[in-house]
């Protein structure tokens, strides 16, 4: 076990850091921006996957949570978190089971796209509350029209068994569109049939309490629109190279999740090799930003599973310190057992990642 604090350089790299300052003033800086906007908070932990952090989210003012997949929501439970949404939906047989039993344990709910799956968890589980997915336009999960929508609802409604909670909407495609004035634009035209959805669910009859969605990139747009009563904002805790990249409107956070990583061979001119390759970053977004320990400007290439090279003027030699910023911080997370909390030059703490590969 770690004896704490430990001087940032002791601790064995890669190394996952997360600034629990930076972290804290992101926390409260989103739930000041939601409370004031008068819309609720249920952050997204699949971008953390951790108990400690879901239940700091709540402290704060998040009335819970949301977990992309049931077995997330599962650890999250274990780990103390009591109000969780599914924001995928749940349809094989033994995950229903599953379901079923979590919904006996914790305040929960989870969207359902098609009839036969609202059947079926109405048959399966009494007293869920569903909310119907309503697709954006990316066609990859969601009722694809205002129709379908109404047909769904009456099916939930005929289940006897399950309560309808509202709509989701979510328009992931739309999160990392760089220019704010085009990111406003179709978040707008998007929002224009989200309403239209939401005006026949209403015609038709049915109560539709909450609309739950948005995310980091869009929420400050999606809140000013004033149809989303619950926001669904995930990497504003941590920030990475993706989100950096936007023009991002509303609080401003800062990031605070890094990779730290040692250089191991330094033979070659212009290049160094560290011990933080493939199995220490998410490839899906590029490369990690070179922060710290090396000159502006050096640059960072995947060179293998546990490699990755620095190229550049001056590079640090033979046992020096490297720090990066992931550029897709989600699945980042996913492959590290703990974050390593910082206070400074020092790691005073450690936090279990907690739903760590919890795919099922």
């Amino acid at each position: 076990m770690d004896a704490f604090p430990l001087p940032r350089h002791a601790v064995p790299t890669p190394a996952l850091l997360l600034d629990r300052a930076a972290l804290m003033r992101n926390i409260a800086a989103m739930a000041a921006f939601a409370e004031a906007q008068g819309v609720e908070l249920r952050p997204h932990a699949k971008t953390h996957k951790s108990a400690e952090i879901a239940r700091r989210q709540i402290a704060a003012g998040a009335v819970g949570i949301c977990c992309a997949k049931l077995a997330e929501a599962e650890a999250l439970a274990e780990g103390g978190v009591g109000d969780i949404h599914l924001t995928s939906s749940v349809v094989a047989p033994g995950a229903i089971h599953r379901l079923a039993g979590l919904n006996r344990r914790i305040a929960l709910s989870t969207v359902v796209d098609h009839p036969d799956n609202a059947r079926a968890l109405g048959a399966g589980i009494d007293g869920l509350t569903v909310f119907i997915d309503v697709d954006p336009g990316s066609h990859r999960t969601g009722v694809t029209s205002a129709a379908a929508a109404v047909e769904l609802a009456q099916v939930i409604a005929a289940t006897g068994t399950l309560k309808l909670g509202g709509v989701q909407f979510y328009c992931g495609s739309h999160q990392h569109i760089q220019s704010l004035a085009e990111r406003r634009a179709a978040i707008v035209e998007r929002t224009d049939y989200l309403r239209a959805v939401l005006d026949a669910l209403r015609a038709a009859g049915f109560y539709v309490p909450i609309v739950t969605g948005a995310g980091t990139g869009t929420f400050a747009i999606d809140a000013s629109l004033g149809v989303f009563t619950e926001l669904q904002v995930g990497s504003y805790i941590f920030l990475d190279r993706e989100y950096l990249d936007c023009e991002l409107a509303g609080p401003r956070f800062e990031p605070a999740l890094f990779v730290d990583a040692t250089v191991v061979s330094a033979n070659t001119p212009g290049m160094v090799t560290i011990d933080a390759g493939l199995k220490a970053f998410a490839t899906d977004a590029g490369a990690p930003v070179v922060l710290g320990g090396a000159p502006a400007g050096s640059r960072y290439a995947f060179t293998g599973d546990e490699h990755g090279a620095l190229f550049g003027d001056d590079l640090p030699g033979l046992g020096a310190r490297v720090t990066l910023m992931p550029p897709h911080c989600d699945p980042t997370v996913n492959l590290y057992d703990r974050y390593q909390l910082l206070d400074g030059d020092n790691v005073v703490e450690a936090w279990p990642v907690t739903a760590r590969g919890r795919s099922t």
